[in-house]
């Protein structure tokens, strides 16, 4: 290899997230509604029949599919499964900013309007119930955060002589920020919140 295959290859590289092939892909929608001169965002209580966080409250979404055309078409097709309703009934659906978590996941959020809620039936497979919260709640609440430490621990093996400082190597720790909003007995929080915390940011600016 030379230096024009080298330079060729960088320029027509693409940045990325370091690493991200390995990383699980997610979309979701936050789904904003008119209703009685108000604007509301839609929340979905996930089926305690799913094994992964059952009983949760989140948005519609999932994983990316490979027949997916766009991180946007995955969050609407989720949104269309879910709630039980056709492709034309969610408008001006736009990204948000997307989340890099610390256990291997990358979720794209996007928001969104669905237009009305007279053809809404959600699979009970994976929906327990949807509720909705008024904007201006958001808007004049404050979520609670809250501060979750992370610890390194290295797996079995590890070779410490290879590194400055071996076993009493310093390693770096850091903190992960809960963010939790409690409505009507509602229990916001995890990346729901933390979206929900970016979305109401951004439009206050």
């Amino acid at each position: 290899m030379n230096s024009g295959d080298i330079l060729k290859k960088v320029q027509q590289h693409e940045p990325s997230v370091l690493g991200n092939e390995r990383f699980s892909k997610s979309s979701v929608l936050l789904p904003l509604i008119r209703k009685d001169d108000d604007i509301y965002i839609l929340f979905e209580v996930r089926s305690h029949q799913l094994n992964r966080q059952p009983g949760e409250i989140c948005f519609p979404g999932g994983r990316i599919d490979k027949t997916d055309d766009s991180e946007q078409a995955a969050a609407i097709r989720e949104t269309t499964e879910e709630l039980g309703i056709g492709q034309s009934e969610i408008k001006d659906v736009y990204p948000l900013d997307y989340m890099v978590s610390p256990f291997g996941m990358i979720v794209y959020a996007h928001a969104g309007w669905i237009e009305s809620l007279d053809n809404l039936n959600p699979n009970p497979e994976e929906v327990e119930e949807v509720f909705m919260v008024p904007l201006t709640f958001f808007m004049e609440n404050e979520p609670d955060v809250y501060h979750v430490d992370v610890k390194v621990k290295p797996e079995e093996g590890f070779p410490f002589e290879l590194i400055t400082g071996g076993k009493n190597y310093k390693w770096r720790t850091s903190k992960i920020d809960e963010y939790f909003y409690v409505y009507d007995q509602k229990v916001i929080w995890g990346l729901t919140a933390k979206i929900l915390s970016h979305f109401i940011e951004l439009i206050r600016r």
